[in-house]
């Protein structure tokens, strides 16, 4: 062999190295197609993964119910059928109460950004962690957690006070969330996510658990609900990306950063652009005639997270994990002084 050829050879398997290295992770999402968070994930933060790691690492990011029903994705990533899922443990409630208590603590937080803190810098992403650990034979890897936004509630007429709520029907998936509207002498109604602006228009409830402010608007909901509850006062559902096991193991230590790394600073951005778009969306309907943002004082927030907490007490009664989540959670309430015992 000559030397231009060895050269020539050469030059060909270091072109071929980064290609033969890349490693694309398929993640099941719980977004659908062109929302919000899929969009932006899409368009700005999956670049970014690849930029990040020289292109040998990214991720095809797969809506919701692409591969296997949202409720399936655990056991679909421990099988290495799909390679993570970014999801909430909300979506798998029905096997052990712990994961709705982690999922969204009803009424526990004021901001995503202490939601945020509890998963990356006290107990979460290791409780959550221990959960998949103990329901789906510890094959799955937790890489980050945390709630991006917190949603308003939509109501027909204003709900000004705590005192306002009771006797008000308002739509909530059963649950900890029903469970929570009740212990303030609400009547919560079960209904479809499909019905909610029918059930309001039609007076067959007076507000509603729906999305954020500005999906709630893109939804048309304040046509005819023209007083929601903003900042919210209830739902922060936490979101979180995991993936098989093995497939971790077998990446890289620089890789594992970059992808810990990665979800951290894209869940960050959305957080904030969320928070703007909600922002924007409350100063144009306040600018609306008959129309009116309520916002609730701290005393009557605080007087909700200690009524919310009888529920977040049963349901910690459930099982031995969930009151591990409960534990946890309370005792970062406390350090943040969100509950006062």
């Amino acid at each position: 062999m000559n030397f231009r050829t060895f050269a020539a050879g050469a030059a060909a398997l270091a072109l071929a190295g980064p290609a033969m290295a890349e490693t694309t992770l398929r993640i099941q999402t719980a977004q659908n197609a062109g929302d919000f968070v899929m969009s932006r994930l899409q368009d700005i933060w999956v670049p970014k993964l690849e930029a990040m790691s020289g292109g040998e690492l990214t991720v095809e990011l797969l809506p919701t119910g692409a591969v296997v029903p949202h409720r399936e994705t655990p056991k679909a990533v421990s099988a290495g059928i799909i390679d993570g899922q970014m999801t909430t443990a909300n979506y798998f409630a029905g096997q052990d109460a712990a994961f709705a208590l982690f999922g969204d603590l009803i009424a526990a937080y004021d901001s995503p950004d202490q939601g945020q803190t509890f998963c990356r810098n006290h107990k979460g992403r290791e409780v959550l962690q221990q959960l998949y650990d103990n329901h789906f034979g510890a094959k799955l890897q937790v890489i980050g957690c945390g709630p991006y936004a917190r949603e308003a509630l939509v109501a027909t007429d204003p709900i000004r006070t705590l005192a306002d709520i009771k006797g008000k029907k308002i739509r909530a998936p059963e649950g900890l969330a029903a469970e929570v509207f009740g212990e303030v002498g609400a009547t919560p109604v079960s209904l479809p996510f499909s019905e909610v602006y029918t059930s309001l228009e039609t007076g067959l409830v007076d507000a509603a658990d729906a999305s954020a402010l500005v999906n709630n608007e893109a939804l048309g909901l304040h046509k005819i609900a023209k007083s929601p509850i903003y900042p919210g006062i209830h739902s922060q559902a936490v979101h979180s990306f995991s993936i098989n096991k093995a497939k971790w193991d077998g990446l890289s230590e620089q890789h594992r950063t970059i992808l810990e790394v990665w979800y951290n600073a894209a869940y960050d951005d959305i957080r904030r652009a969320a928070d703007l778009e909600d922002r924007q969306t409350a100063a144009d309907l306040a600018s609306r005639d008959g129309f009116e943002i309520v916002d609730w004082s701290a005393q009557d927030r605080q007087a909700f997270r200690d009524a919310a907490r009888i529920a977040w007490e049963r349901a910690a009664e459930q099982s031995e994990d969930a009151a591990m989540v409960y534990e946890a959670q309370k005792d970062y309430l406390r350090l943040i002084g969100l509950l006062n015992d």
